[in-house]
C-alpha cells in the first residue's frame, strides 16, 4: 500500500505541474500504479489466505505441560508421607507397536515421578493364566494400576479381562462398571484417550457448550466414550462439555456423512481410515480432532509414516484448530494414563484409611 500511495503522490504532483497538460511520463506512472495494484492485490489474497489457516493445537506441548503439573502432584504426595504410585503394564507377546507404546507410557511414568514395572508374557499364556497373573496384582496393596496393552491375542476373549481388572486400579478404564459409571456421568476411572480429548478442548479454549459435534467412530473404549464426555452434564462429576452430539460410522452414507460434517463445529474422528476426513466437509473455523492413526507407506521413498482419518493438508486452509498426527492426541493419552495412575492410588489410600 506503500508503494501505492507513493505513486499516486508522483501522479498528482506531475498533473499540477503542468496545468492538467498528460505527459509521457504520467502513463508510465499509470502502468506502474496498476502493476502495483495488481502485486499488492496478490500479497493482501495470500495474507487472507495465510491468516485463515487452522491453528495447530500441540498436544505433545500441552502433555508437556500436564505431565509437570502431576510431577508436582506426585510430589506433594510424597511429601505427606506417601509412597509412589505404582503402575504394573502387562505386555503379551512381541508385537513392536506395543512394545513402543508400553515403553512409551513407562517413560512417562518415570518422568511423572511414578514407580513402574512391566510384566512381558508369552503370547502362548492362555486366558486362565493371565487372569491369575491379574487377580493376584488386584490383591497387591502395593500396586495402584493395572494396565493390559492391546490388542490381545486371539485365543484370548479382551472383555473378559477387561472386566478382571479391578476397577479401582482399572487406569484404561475398560472395566464394565468404570464404563457404566462414566454413562451415568459419576465419579470414574475416564479411559485415556477421551480424558485426553476432553483436556485438549478445555485447554485450547474451544467452546463445547451448545455447539454441534460429530463423534466419527463408535468403537467401545474411544468413540463411544468421547461422545458421552462431549454431550453430558458439565454441572455433574465428568466435567463434560454440554455439545450437542452425532455419532457416525462405518454404515453412515458417505453423503449423510458428509452432510453431518459440515454442519459440525467439532469433529473428532477415531476410524483409523486415512484421509476420510476431507475439506469439502469441514465448516468453515471448526475445531477437528484426529484421533486416527495409520502407518503407511510412501509409494515414491518406500518409506513408512503415520497419518491420521483427516486430509490435514487441505482441511488446515479451512478449520480454525486442528490437532496434527502425530503429536496430537497421541502423547495426550499417555499423559492421562499417569493422571489416571495418581487419581487410583490416592482413592485406594483413602480406601484403606477407611476400613482401618
Amino acid at each position: 500500500m506503500f508503494a501505492i500511495r507513493c505513486l499516486i503522490s508522483q501522479l498528482h504532483l506531475v498533473q499540477r505541474s503542468h496545468s492538467g497538460k498528460l505527459l509521457i511520463n504520467q502513463c508510465s506512472i499509470m502502468r506502474e500504479l496498476m502493476k502495483s495494484v495488481s502485486v499488492e492485490k496478490k500479497l493482501l489474497i495470500h495474507s487472507n489466505s495465510f491468516s485463515r489457516m487452522a491453528k495447530l493445537i500441540n498436544g505433545k506441548q500441552i502433555a508437556k505441560q500436564i505431565r509437570e503439573e502431576l510431577r508436582q502432584q506426585v510430589e506433594e504426595w510424597m511429601n505427606e508421607g506417601h509412597r509412589q504410585p505404582q503402575l504394573t503394564a502387562i505386555l503379551i507377546g512381541e508385537d513392536p507397536a506395543s512394545q513402543t507404546y508400553v515403553k512409551n507410557k513407562m517413560k512417562a511414568a518415570a518422568e511423572v515421578g511414578i514407580s513402574s514395572t512391566t510384566m512381558n508374557l508369552s503370547e502362548t499364556i492362555s486366558e486362565a493364566e493371565l487372569l491369575d497373573v491379574i487377580e493376584k496384582l488386584n490383591a497387591d496393596d502395593q500396586v495402584d494400576g493395572i494396565l493390559v496393552q492391546l490388542p490381545l491375542p486371539s485365543h484370548i476373549h479382551e472383555r473378559t479381562i477387561c472386566n478382571a481388572v479391578s476397577c479401582d486400579k482399572d487406569v484404561d478404564g475398560f472395566n464394565e462398571k468404570n464404563v457404566g459409571r462414566l454413562c451415568l456421568d459419576m465419579n470414574t476411572l475416564i479411559p485415556c484417550t477421551p480424558l485426553g480429548v476432553q483436556e485438549l478442548l478445555k485447554r485450547t479454549g474451544i467452546e463445547t457448550f451448545g455447539r454441534n459435534a460429530v463423534v466419527v467412530g463408535r468403537s467401545k473404549n474411544v468413540g463411544m466414550p468421547i461422545s458421552m464426555l462431549l454431550h453430558a452434564d458439565g454441572r455433574n462429576d465428568t466435567e463434560a462439555m454440554d455439545a450437542t452430539v452425532t455419532i457416525c460410522h462405518r454404515f453412515t452414507p458417505p453423503e449423510e456423512l458428509a452432510r453431518f460434517c459440515r454442519s459440525a463445529d467439532i469433529i473428532v474422528s477415531a476410524t483409523g481410515v486415512p484421509g476420510l476426513i476431507r475439506a469439502d466437509m469441514v465448516k468453515p473455523g471448526a475445531c477437528i480432532i484426529d484421533v486416527g492413526i495409520t502407518r503407511i507407506k510412501d509409494e515414491i521413498t518406500g518409506k513408512t509414516r503415520l497419518v491420521g482419518d483427516v486430509d490435514f493438508e487441505e482441511v488446515q486452509k479451512v478449520a480454525g484448530h486442528i490437532t496434527p498426527v502425530p503429536g496430537g492426541v497421541g502423547p495426550m493419552t499417555v499423559a492421562m494414563l499417569m493422571k489416571n495412575t495418581i487419581i487410583a492410588a490416592k482413592n485406594l489410600q483413602m480406601k484403606r484409611q477407611s476400613t482401618k
